[in-house]
């Protein structure tokens, strides 16, 4: 640990642009270039789930609070199909951000294997505001299934499937 600080001040991510018009992609690319303050040049490619719109993903890095700051920019367009994460990083949780027309923005902590984390005080709140409107337990599990961003992971699925000319990360471990 650092003298200094127990935090981190940098961290990274992903950018997932899920689907954008072809007109958008450079507007896209400018506001990431201009929040990330370095050049992002991504690599488009047809989204098979949204014929006629495209799909890149990114990896960046930089101060922590950057995700946000990126899912900012890019909320301005609403037809994009977006999601934003951020690593867990020193004294930091990570953080993940989903845009979808018509459901808005969703974000969420997350842990460092990736779980979504509903707090203490969000999952009472779910409860006393059931109690107190005389709501039953399916009701409970659909306030818990949108802090869970339930509905945004539904709908972006279909978007995260690999296609004919996606992007492919291949995972290697060496073994002895």
């Amino acid at each position: 640990m650092r003298a200094s600080s127990q935090f981190a001040d940098a961290t990274s991510g992903v950018v997932y642009i899920h689907s954008s018009p072809a007109a958008l992609c450079p507007h896209v690319e400018w506001a990431l270039t201009s929040t990330l303050k370095a050049p992002a040049k991504l690599r488009w490619t047809a989204q098979p789930a949204d014929p006629g719109n495209l799909r890149a993903t990114t990896d960046w890095y930089g101060p922590v609070g950057t995700g946000g700051r990126l899912a900012k920019a890019l909320r301005d367009w609403p037809v994009l199909y977006f999601e934003v994460t951020e690593d867990p990083s020193e004294g930091v949780d990570g953080e993940r951000f989903s845009f979808v027309p018509g459901l808005g923005l969703w974000s969420a902590p997350t842990a460092a294997n990736g779980d979504v984390m509903v707090g203490e005080m969000r999952l009472r709140a779910i409860v006393a505001e059931a109690r107190a409107r005389g709501r039953n337990s399916m009701d409970i599990a659909a306030d818990i299934d949108h802090a869970l961003g339930t509905p945004w992971d539904d709908v972006l699925e279909a978007y995260r499937l690999g296609g004919e000319g996606a992007e492919v990360t291949w995972l290697r471990r060496d073994v002895g």
